[in-house]
Order: structure tokens, then C-alpha cells, then sequence
């Protein structure tokens, strides 16, 4: 995937996941918190008010840690696509 095709997929992804209105499943919401956090090289700590929270948010990352940012937009973009596709 060309990068400004990829760039524009990614931010197109993350106002489809923006816009829904439903609640997701967890694994799904901690996958797409990783991948935004890896594709955007936002390596901030996690700030919930809730330590568990926070827990599992890094846990999330860890398991992203070895992958591009490239690659992380294109995860992305997948798990929205299927996500929003096959939800139901």
C-alpha cells in the first residue's frame, strides 16, 4: 500500500471507529487503543482513573511493541473494517 494511500485509509478508519455510537467488545477497543497508539507514535502512558484499566491498556501495548507504525495503521484499518462490517 502506497503511504499516502495508507495514511488516508488509516485516518479515514479512525472517524469510521470515532463515529460508532455502539459499545465495543473489550479485546476489540484494547486491539484498536494499541494499534492508534503504535500508528501515531503515542507513547504516552495510559491515564484512566482506574488501575486495571491502565493494566490492560499496557498490557495491549506490550503486545504491539515489535511491530512498524506502518503496519500498526494497517491492523488499523482491518480491525475497523472487519469490526464495523461483521459486528452484528
Amino acid at each position: 500500500m502506497i503511504k499516502d494511500k495508507l495514511d488516508r485509509e488509516f485516518r479515514a478508519a479512525v472517524e469510521s471507529i470515532s463515529k460508532h455510537k455502539e459499545p465495543f467488545p473489550a479485546d476489540t477497543l484494547l486491539k484498536l487503543y494499541a494499534f492508534y497508539k503504535k500508528a501515531t507514535n503515542d507513547y504516552s502512558r495510559p491515564s484512566s482513573s482506574k488501575a486495571i484499566i491502565n493494566a490492560f491498556k499496557t498490557n495491549a501495548l506490550f503486545q504491539v511493541e515489535d511491530i512498524s507504525q506502518d503496519e500498526a495503521k494497517r491492523r488499523y484499518i482491518e480491525l475497523a473494517k472487519e469490526y464495523l462490517i461483521y459486528r452484528k
